[in-house]
């Protein structure tokens, strides 16, 4: 079954709660799809009266922020030994070249890692636990931590959910057809600003190097 359509089988509040779980579990570093169930919640939101786009920014927000800060702890406390463990256990999400690539991000952005993280996958699973790993100061990984999750989550669903309304009337005809249609439109609006906040990101370190060079 499509998550869509699953989606559309369970109450309301089960979507909050369920989106907030799933965005959280990633965010503190296991690999799951918390793009894609927070991208089919809010085009299910703009068709489905019952789901409240607010209520589901907010609980992916506070899932991300809330996953994010667990991941600091647990990364902090269990420093290497634990990114070798987890190498072992899920070489594919966090292998030596992974977790080399993450770090190179975070030594490059500092604290603007953890912001821009969200919107890459990657960075998305590493941000938490690698700060900590780190040791980065907690006052400027919460910072990061807070502003990131509101704006991605939060900036997610406001987008999905304005595009299902704009869309719902053109695509109204075409049942199963139009979610799949509206997904991909949602799927690549998201992947156009993940290209811009990187490319952001990369702004601002290059902003950075001439002063540290001096």
């Amino acid at each position: 079954m499509h998550i869509q359509e699953w989606l559309e089988t369970i109450p309301a509040v089960s979507i909050y709660l369920l989106v907030g779980l799933v965005i959280g579990l990633e965010s503190l570093g296991i690999p799951l799809p918390g793009e894609i169930i927070l991208v089919s919640s809010a085009l299910l939101a703009s068709q489905n009266g019952e789901i409240d786009p607010v209520v589901l920014g907010v609980c992916a927000s506070a899932g991300a922020i809330v996953g994010d800060s667990i991941g600091y702890a647990i990364g902090r406390r269990g420093g290497k030994p634990l990114l070798e463990r987890l190498g072992r256990r899920f070489p594919r999400h966090f292998g030596p070249d992974h977790v080399a690539q993450a770090e190179r991000s975070f030594e490059k952005w500092g604290m603007w890692a953890v912001f821009f993280g969200r919107f890459v996958a990657l960075l998305r699973i590493f941000a938490g636990p690698l700060a900590g790993v780190l040791h980065m100061p907690y006052w400027r990984f919460l910072t990061a931590n807070i502003l990131g999750g509101i704006v991605w989550a939060g900036g997610t669903t406001a987008v999905i959910y304005s595009i299902g309304i704009v869309a719902e009337p053109w695509l109204k005809g075409f049942s199963w057809v139009a979610l799949v249609v509206a997904l991909l439109i949602g799927l690549t609006v998201t992947l156009v600003l993940r290209t811009r906040m990187k490319k952001a990101a990369a702004g601002a370190t290059a902003a950075k190097e001439p002063a540290g060079a001096e």
